[in-house]
């Protein structure tokens, strides 16, 4: 079993008496519905699990459900004698986007109480912006991705104790040992190939072998295809959101390594607000991050985004280097020259970032430059510069100092992740291997100040 830190938030919420109902959302394939099964099974005697895309596909018995006595009539018919009190019956109410009157209906099962709830959704952002009514006050939104760096250590076999030390290390800017530095930077290599959707991993855990790992890939990269045609009912609509999908690796190697709106249709004068809804299905489905841009960057970054200006990266990076190396490990693992990773890098990182539940943007300046990451540091109520360097010159950064300087920006510090060992600080830069993305949390404000 492939350890997720999310499961002790879920079992949290469950323990916790709260009458609110859990939605877990994300992408298909990142092992929602498995954590919440274990979790689940391990707090109730009762666990009863209905997935509506099943039931739509064989006797379709919730289909047409639009009352709760016609809903605990058909759980009846399918729960049997599992069916106890509130405090011993869990209902998992699988993909429930694919039937969005249930979003609308909990908030009248939360109000009668029978039976404890938990959802889980892989379209919900799509689902939930075409329902007329949204029980806000009856929900607990939680977002789930893939296995992040930490979680896939873990499955590697290392100790928790070795995961606080890393992070000791971090939190006092200190630079591992040389063995320990190599022994890591192979394990994120491993991760760079294999990503962290859960069934790649496993199938890499299993048998070791590149080939296996990628045709798992390539069979999720379908099933994200096929979601498009399910959920976008013009046909011209699912074409442009699978050209949109197939154009974030190509575009990744350009220098903007933005989608420019003339060449998704090949078409001079297309602009970007005319694909507004097929970047928002690839956004809410969870298979692509954006990370928007920011000229005139001001603590909180979304009161200034440019949502017309937005690079898009894959949700997981280890479909993103089987598309680019396919069966070839050795562009990664060995260091080839002449093979540039920095999209690669870049990749992992937003992933990363967006994981530890950071929104993303990115310094976009016709005269400055550009600065690959920015981010809120709410702890100091001011933006956290992230750069990322795969080659030798990670040092020449001219766009982040630039940044830095401008007294305007109020700006304390950024850091510069690379293949290096060492950590050190250098004009308010602090340089640091790249392992240590998984150190870069969201900030938390001190406890003392959430008082009044």
């Amino acid at each position: 079993m492939l350890y997720r830190k999310i499961s002790k938030e879920i079992e949290s919420h469950l323990r916790s008496g709260s009458n609110r109902i859990m939605i877990v959302e994300g992408a298909r394939q990142v092992g929602k519905s498995y954590i919440i099964r274990e979790v689940g099974k391990k707090l109730f005697s009762n666990f009863i699990e209905i997935n509506f895309i099943k039931d739509d596909e064989t006797e379709g018995l919730f289909r047409d459900i639009h009352e709760l006595n016609e809903f605990y009539l058909a759980l009846s018919m399918v729960a049997g004698g599992k069916l106890g009190e509130k405090s011993d019956t869990l209902i998992f109410l699988d993909e429930i986007q694919h039937y969005p009157q249930y979003l609308t209906m909990l908030k009248f099962l939360r109000e009668e109480g029978k039976f404890t709830y938990i959802a889980s959704g892989s379209l919900l952002g799509i689902a939930l912006r075409n329902t007329t009514s949204i029980p806000v006050g009856s929900i607990i939104r939680k977002q789930m991705y893939q296995l992040d760096f930490e979680e896939w250590l873990i499955a590697a076999g290392w100790s928790f104790e070795a995961i606080d030390y890393i992070y000791d290390c971090y939190k006092r800017r200190v630079s591992l040992t040389e063995a320990q530095h190599n022994n890591l930077m192979g394990e994120f290599k491993k991760y760079l190939l294999v990503g962290g959707l859960p069934d790649a991993v496993n199938t890499y855990i299993e048998t070791h072998n590149i080939v296996r790992v990628r045709e798992v890939q390539e069979a999720i990269r379908n099933l994200y295809k096929e979601d498009a045609i399910k959920y976008e009912k013009e046909s011209e609509k699912k074409l442009l959101v699978r050209r949109i999908y197939d154009m974030i690796v190509s575009q990744m190697e350009n220098k903007k390594k933005r989608i420019v709106a003339k060449d998704i249709r090949d078409k001079k004068g297309d602009r970007f607000e005319w694909y507004a809804d097929e970047f928002e299905y690839l956004i809410s489905s969870g298979i692509a991050i954006a990370v928007y841009a920011i000229s005139n960057p001001k603590y909180p970054l979304s009161e200034s985004v440019h949502k017309n200006l937005l690079k898009l990266y894959l949700n997981d990076v280890g479909m993103l280097t089987g598309r680019l190396f396919e069966y070839n490990i050795a562009p990664v693992m060995k260091d080839e020259q002449g093979i540039n990773l920095g999209s690669v890098y870049e990749s992992v990182v937003a992933q990363e970032l967006k994981a530890h539940g950071h929104n993303l943007f990115y310094y976009d300046n016709a005269k400055k430059g550009e600065v690959d990451y920015l981010v809120d540091n709410v702890a100091e109520m001011s933006v956290l510069p992230v750069e990322v360097k795969s080659g030798k010159d990670y040092t020449s950064h001219k766009a982040l100092n630039r940044f830095i300087e401008n007294k305007e920006y109020n700006i304390h510090n950024g850091i510069v992740l690379c293949n290096e060992r060492e950590v050190y600080t250098k004009d308010n830069v602090t340089y640091m291997p790249i392992y240590y993305i998984m150190c870069i949390k969201r900030a938390e404000i001190p406890k003392e100040n959430l008082t009044f």
